[in-house]
């Protein structure tokens, strides 16, 4: 959890000790610390947010923020002034005093034996532990801080339950930023023997999200999810008759982990890479509606995709509208037909699913799927079967009985559920199928008939009416633009319209706090729906003349383009003046921000940085080819890539977008709009552009990403090049891997970095015949092939080309990193 209020009041008050260890009879006073060996953990006293009270806990070193805690001792029952003195007494225990002599906090431990050499040590892992380090017991742990989590989890802390002790441990949030004590929500893994593996968010006692079930691989049911071929981390389920625990280690050396639970009941997932001090947020749950437990009822199912998200599994109704669920008051789902263990009943497949609740269900680890269905079907109280094993050849068998609970649908990391249904709902829902089938092709070969004729007819008068128009007429205004106060045709676009009323809500009213920033056309907002979705709106200008046109041009293009590396837009809001778009929000924010600062871009490694590359290239080939527009961006640009929890990027700002007829490859304009430094030559001074403008500006980025340096304020030193004279300078000396940004020393791969310079040089040249196309570009980047050798590329300054006519109008052109437009095409 990131803490950027918590303050520490003794940060330079009194000494910091070298020893990570405390003897028994040495006392630690406010104002003093204990680091660890490594100087990774730090033990002292400390006042978060704006209290004044004092707690002992323990934080990392020398981290962004400065104090991010990892443990407090004293939750409960906090100091409140600086005369608190740490002691370990002679029997063990290690305790916390007051200036009165009272024991605040103790640990409550004690050892047996003789020859005792008792110390409290403060580990490299964030465990402060007691233990006894005499001869003959070989330092044995009498108790450590690791048994006794508070919002934070650790690598090699264990969550979980000792079945022997009946000791239970689970994270707990704090009240809020300014006070650790216990807050309403924890998180803990199911602790019931034979009970299969999943792990709750609980407000009180009350489920309020459900993480799992466990797939071999992780924890599943989290729709930011994706297993990752190399993570810094591995998780473990450990089962066995004397406990039950989840735990987690590093599996990197550069890369750390931490997981918080927020005092809003959020599970947030942060990430720091060494030497680097900054945490990144890479994952957080719940994310969306369909994330509250239970939210659809018994055998409902839960669909962010669709509107309204709740709906029944196929072979089930609603229920009545005034029966309602127990727990949340939804609508309930029930059998069709009910169940009467004939021998014609079956079972339904349902694909992309997070698995039920499994509090009912058992689990074999030895039974293939097959096996399975077996079981399921000869046992009459088995209402579905799925194998929640993911691994490669994984098997396992879970079986439910009873009430299938917090099923939903997810598109792109969910698993196979087989439910049973009676035989009259089994040859329904196949007769079903297969009339569909039938009537959709019919109709299906009826319309292609009719609209192959429209269409004829349509595309003759078309080119009539168009060769009539004039220039003027056809480049007046862009294509599917909106008449003010007019919204005709963004309905036709299929986005939700979100008032006004409920926009404001979720920013607080537009709150200043809440700005994420500004663009060209307006500002940008975090903001989270009543659901706990979160959003970023971004809000049109009321001075901006353009803004209109842009808006809608944005909202028709965007609604119709679906793809991983394509920022997804939520919906659109119009309400008098105030125009908005509602985006999925990414809180690693834009390209820029990393790539451009120089505190910030060694958080991007480079198979982060090819990853992106890759990434920007496969949204530009849907863009290009195989969505069902053409569509040209012309403001791609670093700015423009947005980065989700995982720094996948993702394609934004589409307000100056054209979208092509079929048919069409190029168009010309007198209205030249984009960023400079990335403008192709073509467009810049004849108004000419095409999707090889896309790819010019794409070679750019590309440069970009692989300096980190900004091709527009890229000036060099010893022979004034810009940034794609110099990666063509040292492309014909030999020399083009001197491009590489410095942050990463020499951990990168040579092979990759050659090819993404060699790739970005083919497409900044200057010859629009001579870049390649976008599905030419993606195969360059993953093929090993030889590629062909690249030109000069455009607007590269040779000494005595200063007066070029070719690169006089960009000369001209102010040189600022906004967007412009208006400028006259020659």
């Amino acid at each position: 959890m990131l803490l950027p209020h918590i303050t520490v009041f003794f940060l330079v008050v009194g000494t910091s000790r070298s020893s990570d260890t405390i003897a028994v009879h040495q006392n630690i006073s406010d104002g003093q610390t204990i680091v660890s060996a490594n100087a990774k953990f730090e033990l002292g006293f400390f006042s978060p947010g704006s209290s004044k009270n004092r707690y002992l806990g323990i934080w990392y070193k020398n981290t962004s923020p400065q104090t991010t805690i990892a443990w407090v001792a004293n939750r409960e029952t906090p100091l409140i002034d600086t005369s608190g003195v740490i002691k370990l007494d002679n029997q063990g225990n290690l305790t916390l005093v007051n200036g009165s002599g009272k024991v605040i906090w103790s640990s409550n431990s004690s050892a047996t034996g003789t020859n005792m050499n008792l110390v409290a040590q403060l580990l490299d892992t964030g465990n402060l532990v007691i233990k006894n380090g005499n001869e003959t017991n070989n330092e044995i742990v009498i108790w450590q801080s690791f048994d006794y989590p508070g919002d934070t989890c650790l690598p090699g802390m264990k969550l979980g339950k000792n079945f022997i002790t009946g000791r239970e441990t689970y994270q707990t949030s704090w009240r809020s930023t300014d006070d650790p004590s216990p807050g309403e929500y924890t998180l803990s893994i199911s602790a019931v023997k034979g009970e299969y593996q999943q792990v709750y968010i609980r407000r009180s006692s009350a489920i309020k999200t459900r993480i799992g079930p466990y797939n071999g691989v992780s924890f599943s049911g989290r729709a930011n999810y994706a297993p990752d071929a190399s993570p810094a981390s591995v998780s473990y389920v450990i089962v066995n008759e004397n406990e039950i625990y989840i735990t987690f280690i590093s599996n990197s050396n550069t890369t750390t982990l931490r997981t918080v639970l927020t005092p809003d009941g959020k599970l947030e997932i942060l990430q720091q890479k060494f030497p680097n001090t900054e945490w990144i947020l890479i994952s957080t749950l719940p994310v969306d509606y369909c994330d509250i437990y239970g939210v659809c009822g018994p055998y409902g199912s839960c669909n962010t995709a669709t509107s309204p998200n709740c709906g029944c599994l196929k072979g089930f109704e609603l229920k009545n509208s005034d029966d309602t669920s127990p727990d949340n008051g939804t609508s309930v789902c029930r059998r069709g037909t009910a169940l009467d263990c004939g021998p014609g009943e079956g079972f339904q497949k349902f694909s992309s699913m997070k698995l039920p609740d499994t509090k009912n269900a058992v689990y074999s680890s030895n039974m293939s799927l097959s096996d399975c269905a077996v079981a399921c079907k000869n046992n009459c109280a088995c209402t579905a079967y799925a194998n929640p094993n993911i691994t490669p050849g994984g098997v396992g068998c879970l079986l439910w009985f009873g009430d299938l609970i917090d099923v939903r649908v997810f598109p792109q990391n969910g698993q196979d559920l087989y439910v049973r249904l009676a035989a009259s709902e089994l040859s329904d829902l196949h007769a079903s199928f297969h009339r569909k089938k039938r009537v959709v092709m019919v109709v299906t070969l009826s319309i292609a008939a009719v609209l192959t004729l429209l269409g004829l007819i349509l595309a003759f008068y078309i080119r009539r009416r168009w060769k009539k128009k004039s220039y003027v007429e056809r480049e007046g205004r862009p294509k599917n633009t909106l008449n003010k106060g007019d919204s005709s045709q963004i309905g036709s676009a299929e986005v939700p319209l979100f008032s006004l009323a409920k926009i404001s809500r979720a920013t607080n009213d537009f709150s200043v706090d809440n700005k994420l920033g500004e663009g060209g056309f307006g500002p940008v907002y975090k903001g989270v729906l009543e659901e706990g979705q979160e959003i970023a709106v971004k809000r049109l200008s009321r001075s901006s003349g353009q803004g209109l046109v842009e808006f809608e041009n944005e909202v028709i293009c965007i609604a119709k383009l679906q793809h991983r590396n394509l920022v997804k837009l939520l919906g659109y809001c119009i309400q008098g003046d105030d125009r908005m778009l509602i985006y999925e929000y990414l809180p690693n924010k834009s390209l820029d921000n990393f790539l451009f600062d120089e505190s910030r871009k060694s958080l991007l490694d480079w198979p982060q940085r090819f990853q992106i590359i890759h990434g920007i290239a496969r949204g530009l080939l849907y863009l290009h080819q195989d969505s069902r527009l053409k569509v040209v961006h012309r403001d791609l640009k670093a700015g423009n890539i947005l980065l989700d929890y995982q720094m996948r990027p993702k394609i934004s700002d589409f307000g100056l977008a054209r979208m092509f007829e079929e048919g069409e490859s190029e168009a010309d304009t007198k209205r030249v709009v984009g960023t400079l430094g990335y403008i192709s030559p073509e467009y810049a001074m004849k108004g000419h552009f095409s999707v090889k403008s896309d790819i010019f500006s794409f070679g750019v980025l590309v440069l970009e990403i692989v300096s980190g340096k900004k091709n527009k304020d890229f000036v060099h030193e010893d022979h004034d090049d810009n940034l794609l004279g110099h990666a063509w300078r040292l492309y014909r000396e030999g020399k083009p891997l001197d491009l590489i940004d410095e942050c990463f020393g020499t951990s990168y791969s040579a092979y990759e970095v050659l090819r993404s310079v060699h790739v970005g040089l083919l497409c900044v040249q200057h010859r629009v015949e001579d870049r390649p196309d976008t599905q030419t570009v993606v195969a360059m980047l993953g093929g090993e092939g030889s590629l062909p050798s690249p030109n000069k590329p455009a607007f590269y300054i040779q000494e005595g080309e200063i007066n070029s006519p070719s690169i006089l109008p960009l000369l001209s052109s102010s040189v600022n990193g906004v967007t412009f437009s208006q400028v006259d095409g020659r």
